[in-house]
């Protein structure tokens, strides 16, 4: 049976349109209530934590009510990054962490997604039964059994330690001026502390959430602040994260982009030359072609998966590996974290930085960068694009073009209504030509379609 609701990471939407009402969260918490909860000889304890929309008050409180329907007891995060409600669920041997955020979603967008009590993502078989759950007429728990809520006591100041222990205790950062961006999301509180407690001088933007400007024109996915700030400090590096903190985007002193397949590349690097790693690495379909070359002439194996944390966590623990993650900044440092965090993954590069001598710009240098094309192509999700003849034929016809010097990838996001056209190779002409053929022939079919 496939899943209605949850998708490659959580629940996702726009507030006030189904799934996200008040009503269906309402429902969803009662339901994961009475799943996760399931067995415990007490009240089952969920943490929840969100980002810094102002959606999140309402969700926030739909949950809890659901929550405590069930007989579970609730402990509230406030703003925190998704990996640091992982972290605390764990650590406080809670049956699962809710997270409440849209990651790097603009601010009408929220979303739900679930840690298990080991802080990994929730298999699929334990989704499907809270949706089979969701399916059934609410029934409230006796008086007498409904759950509490209390707040949890310096969850922020726990998940600051967590991330400063992760760094080598002989390095400090005195010597470095770090500019970080922190998206107006839920780790404006965190990632300043985390960096200015190592000992750098920090300089922090995007730390004025107001609940409607998380990831405007900041953060990851928007990184011009960031590099004019850098330029204008004279910082040695920036750090960019996205409105839930899981994924990070650095620039240089020059206010050079360094993105995830880099990132990868130089912790990498590092820890092979230092005699730590372990395995692989393991990227995506959309990994730069550089990412495979370089890791290939230094004899580290690469896996390809789907696009997706999920994805390249489960061949990382397949593997036994402890290193992956996606060119937009979603990394995966499994020694360090069940889960991406962009805190964390910027603390590995600029402990190689640290520990080398090295700048950022002399590190990322191993890596040649394939020139790439994204087109986005917004629609509707009930559109195939992977059954449609027309599209399929133009397809084939780009990637003989391209011939084995490039590469395409045509997928439908898990996380927007849109369909991903990715183009890859050495003439960055041709690619951006074809891209706008592929994109264009998408967009056409999905309205004739419509």
């Amino acid at each position: 049976m496939g899943k209605h609701y949850f998708g490659t990471d959580g629940i996702r939407g726009c507030m006030g349109e189904e799934p996200i009402t008040p009503e269906t969260v309402l429902k969803l918490g009662w339901a994961a209530g009475l799943v996760l909860g399931n067995g415990a000889t007490d009240h089952a304890s969920i943490l929840i934590g969100k980002d810094t929309r102002v959606s999140g008050y309402l969700l926030e409180s739909a949950l809890e009510a659901g929550l405590s329907a069930a007989g579970v007891d609730i402990r509230l995060l406030g703003p925190m990054p998704t990996p640091g409600i992982a972290y605390l669920t764990r650590t406080a041997r809670a049956r699962a962490g809710i997270v409440i955020s849209a990651s790097h979603n603009p601010y009408q967008d929220n979303g739900i997604k679930f840690f298990s009590s080991e802080g990994c993502k929730l298999p699929d078989e334990v989704e499907l039964e809270i949706e089979r759950m969701m399916a059934e007429p609410l029934r409230t728990v006796e008086p007498s059994r409904l759950g509490k809520a209390r707040r949890y006591e310096d969850a922020g100041g726990r998940y600051i330690e967590f991330c400063k222990s992760t760094f080598p205790h002989r390095l400090s950062l005195e010597s470095l001026k770090i500019v970080i961006d922190c998206a107006n999301g839920a780790a404006y509180q965190i990632a300043p502390h985390v960096f200015s407690e190592l000992g750098a001088d920090v300089v922090a933007v995007g730390n004025q959430p107001d609940g409607l400007n998380i990831n405007h024109e900041c953060g990851s996915t928007d990184t011009g602040l960031l590099r004019r700030t850098v330029m204008e400090q004279h910082a040695d590096l920036g750090i960019a994260l996205d409105g839930d903190g899981d994924r990070v985007i650095m620039v240089d002193s020059s206010g050079e982009t360094v993105d995830g397949d880099q990132m990868l590349y130089i912790i990498a690097e590092a820890r092979q030359n230092m005699g730590r790693l372990h395995g692989g690495v393991v990227g995506t379909l959309m990994s730069n072609l550089g990412l495979e070359q370089a890791l290939q002439g230094k004899g580290i194996p690469f896996r390809r998966v789907q696009v997706g944390d999920r994805y390249v966590l489960s061949i990382l623990q397949q593997e036994r590996w402890e290193l992956g993650g996606e060119t937009s900044g979603h990394l995966i440092c499994l020694d360090k974290s069940t889960t991406g965090d962009g805190i964390i993954a910027a603390l590995e590069v600029v402990a190689v930085m640290c520990q080398s001598g090295r700048t950022l710009a002399q590190l990322k240098s191993g890596m040649a960068v394939y020139p790439q094309t994204m087109i986005n192509v917004r629609m509707n999700r009930r559109f195939d694009v992977n059954s449609s003849k027309p599209v399929m034929k133009v397809l084939a016809e780009v990637e003989a073009q391209l011939g084995s010097q490039g590469r395409v990838v045509l997928r439908p996001s898990g996380t927007e209504p849109v369909v991903r056209v990715m183009l890859e190779g050495r003439d960055r002409v041709l690619i951006e030509r074809l891209g706008q053929l592929l994109a264009e022939t998408v967009r056409r079919v999905a309205e004739e379609a419509a």
